[in-house]
């Protein structure tokens, strides 16, 4: 059976880790270089670092603090935020990230995902989805969830998943810093519909979180931020509990 992963998320402003609730209220988590180092130490399959402005302020990822994060981990390392073109990837690429993750461009251009792939492969390219419910139906938003459309969240993940894309990231933006637990119902049948990976983003705040959306959200991977930044929750005691419960992970 395939090990469930653990991900912490360092969510990047000015070039330093910051954690909100809903997408909004920011406060600052610590030097992302720092953050990284410890968190492949301690145990954490893999890490993503998103640039939560790039695309509002419409303009690149911070290639080189990408550069730097790189250089002190030793784990898979996605990045995302700001990437509109096969050029964007390349240099992501070529200064240390592993995958990369698109969100708005790939609504706005879905064959974005089709050229991703052709290019550097399904393995390297996941579509993060932010999503909340509007009239009990989950709404795809954009631009860091300042932009809502019409797009149904399901409807979406099944077209990523037919253009190639390698792994979806799922944030329930309801869910988002609330430490409530995450939104089990959609990734459950989110994890239904596609037969890629599922990563399970919003909500963490307690360990039996995590097990729940293993085991009732069928989650493939859980991310988090501010329960491992703030030490709310050490990687090792998560995955000792998560081992308990029999559910596979990497010690």
């Amino acid at each position: 059976m395939l090990t469930k992963r653990i991900i912490p998320c360092l969510d990047i402003k000015n070039g330093r880790t910051v954690k909100g609730i809903n997408f909004v209220d920011l406060r600052d988590a610590g030097d992302p270089v720092e953050l990284a180092s410890i968190y492949a130490k301690e145990g954490a399959d893999e890490l993503v670092f998103l640039d939560i402005s790039a695309t509002e302020e419409k303009r690149k990822t911070l290639a080189e603090l990408v550069y730097h994060v790189a250089e002190t981990i030793n784990i898979p390392f996605t990045v995302g935020g700001g990437i509109s073109s096969v050029e964007d990837v390349d240099i992501l690429l070529k200064n240390g990230a592993d995958k990369v993750s698109i969100n708005s461009s790939a609504v706005k251009r879905p064959e974005l995902i089709n050229e991703l792939v052709a290019k550097f492969g399904s393995q390297c390219i996941v579509v993060a989805i932010d999503a909340k419910q509007i009239d009990g139906k989950w709404k795809v938003h954009l631009v860091g969830g300042k932009v809502p459309t019409e797009l149904d969240l399901f409807d979406w993940a099944k077209e990523v998943e037919k253009r190639g894309a390698g792994e979806i990231l799922f944030t329930s933006m309801d869910h988002d810093g609330t430490k409530n637990g995450f939104a089990n119902k959609a990734l459950a049948k989110l994890s239904e519909l596609v037969n890629i990976p599922v990563i399970a983003s919003g909500g963490a705040g307690t360990i039996s979180h995590f097990t729940d959306t293993f085991k009732n959200g069928k989650a493939d991977a859980a991310l988090a931020a501010s329960v491992f930044h703030f030490k709310e929750i050490e990687i090792k005691d998560l995955k000792n509990k998560l081992k308990e419960e029999g559910i596979p992970v990497r010690i």
